[in-house]
């Protein structure tokens, strides 16, 4: 079983990476999907069908449970399980898939590191985010600040977010071993705190958030 990743987190929530090895009929025989969820992914083409299939998969596995729970979009596109009061994110990158699920708002990225991210940097960015940012670990950096603010605007849920204005990232010392920070949502009337964690594995910079009070 390709689960390459799996940790509890606090409180009470999990996360974990699943790498895809397997064919797309693996998952379709063994997934029990409900008729809405067969409707969605026959909607979908290409990769985009074994992405969606492995990260119910591990969500489910990460549950432990015989029973599979039903997992759905909202209107906002936000994943969420039916009849459970559980949050959930999912992400995707080549061929990993991580999922984080716990009682309170979370958020999960995974990103293949590439050069690029630094040609875009200015978008997601801030001035006072960039400030700790050493030349060496520049490109790790940079996309632990791009993937916590991708968990920020996966937590929130609701779309409309400006990863300059509405997110913003506590400057931090990047360390290769792995670490955390925090993170805020702020717009307009709302206001949400992240504890924001992230580890290298492999060529993929895993990165993920959960809400504190």
């Amino acid at each position: 079983m390709p689960i390459s990743l799996h940790q509890h987190i606090y409180p009470l929530g999990e996360v974990g990476i699943w790498e895809i090895q397997e064919p797309e009929s693996y998952f379709r025989e063994d997934l029990d999907l409900s008729q809405k969820e067969i409707t969605q992914i026959d909607s979908m083409i290409g990769k985009r069908r074994i992405e969606w299939l492995a990260g119910r998969k591990l969500l489910h596995e990460m549950s432990g449970r015989e029973t599979r729970g039903v997992c759905l979009k909202d209107e906002f596109g936000k994943p969420y399980l039916e009849d459970s009061d559980y949050h959930i994110s999912i992400s995707h990158s080549h061929e990993l898939v991580a999922v984080a699920a716990a009682p309170v708002s979370v958020g999960v990225d995974i990103q293949y590191l590439v050069e690029k991210i630094g040609r875009i940097a200015h978008k997601f960015v801030r001035e006072e985010e960039a400030a700790t940012i050493l030349p060496e670990t520049r490109l790790e950096h940079q996309h632990v600040i791009w993937g916590a603010k991708e968990c920020l605007y996966k937590a929130y849920g609701r779309k409309q977010l400006d990863f300059l204005v509405h997110l913003q990232i506590e400057p931090f010392v990047y360390r290769p071993e792995g670490g955390l920070t925090t993170g805020w949502v702020i717009k307009e009337d709302y206001k949400a705190y992240f504890q924001v964690y992230y580890e290298l594995h492999g060529d993929y910079m895993f990165v993920y958030t959960v809400e504190r009070s």
